[in-house]
Order: C-alpha cells, then sequence, then structure tokens
C-alpha cells in the first residue's frame, strides 16, 4: 500500500486529472480476482500494478464544464506518468522489506504520499 500510495498521489501532483479516492475498491491480497490485468500482473511479476483508466466525459478532480474530457488531456495524462515512475522507480525491487526498511524508518515518503483506499462511489467522495 506505501508504495502504491507514494506512486498514486505524485501522479494526482502531477496531474491534476488523476482521481486517487475514484476507483475500483481493491480486494484483500491473494483474493484479487486474475482476470483483472493489474491484479494479473502484479501477482505474475510480483510488482507495482495499476490500472489507469480514461473518464469518458469528464473527472470530478478536475471538471471542465466547456470541454469535458478530451484528446489532448488524454496524451497529458498518459505522459504524466514518467513522474511518479521517477519517484517511486528506486525501490521497486529493493531487497528486503521496503516499508520496514526504508520507507517509515528514513521519512522516505511523507504524508502527501499516504495510501488512498479508493471507492466506486463517486458521489461519497468530496473535492
Amino acid at each position: 500500500e506505501m508504495l502504491q500510495g507514494a506512486f498514486l498521489q505524485q501522479y494526482a501532483r502531477s496531474n491534476s486529472d488523476m482521481q486517487v479516492p475514484i476507483a475500483y475498491e481493491p480486494e484483500e491480497p491473494g483474493q484479487g480476482r486474475l482476470n483483472v490485468c493489474s491484479n494479473q500482473i502484479g501477482t505474475r511479476y510480483d510488482c507495482l500494478s495499476v490500472t489507469l483508466e480514461m473518464p469518458f466525459k469528464d473527472c470530478l478532480s478536475n471538471p471542465d464544464p466547456d470541454r469535458g474530457w478530451n484528446p489532448a488531456r488524454s496524451k497529458m495524462l498518459g505522459a504524466s506518468v514518467l513522474e511518479p515512475l521517477l519517484y517511486v522507480g528506486k525501490y521497486l525491487r529493493m531487497e528486503g522489506e521496503f516499508w520496514k526498511d526504508v520507507a517509515k524508518d528514513d521519512g522516505v515518503f511523507g504524508e502527501e504520499d499516504k495510501y488512498v483506499r479508493p471507492t466506486a462511489n463517486y458521489k461519497s467522495v468530496k473535492n
């Protein structure tokens, strides 16, 4: 959760169209449906994996009533993934237990990187 939280929070800082609290609700470790791509990749390769979906109309975190969602915003959201990858990249294949050995003790990731448990109930999320 800590590494995923840091990745997603940095993504949101890189691009305000990234909606961290609105997503499919996570399944318990080892209980994920393997027909979901991020679960399959994470299980098969023992790595950080996330699903990025584009809004069809607009996003709640950064609505644009005049233009809605458009190709330019899609391109920027895709291009913005590089910054969070650089942010967490050096920790992806660390030896030992990242969350015990580095993250908490050394203050690598702060409160602003905290994991937010997403919800599919977008009406319950306050902007």
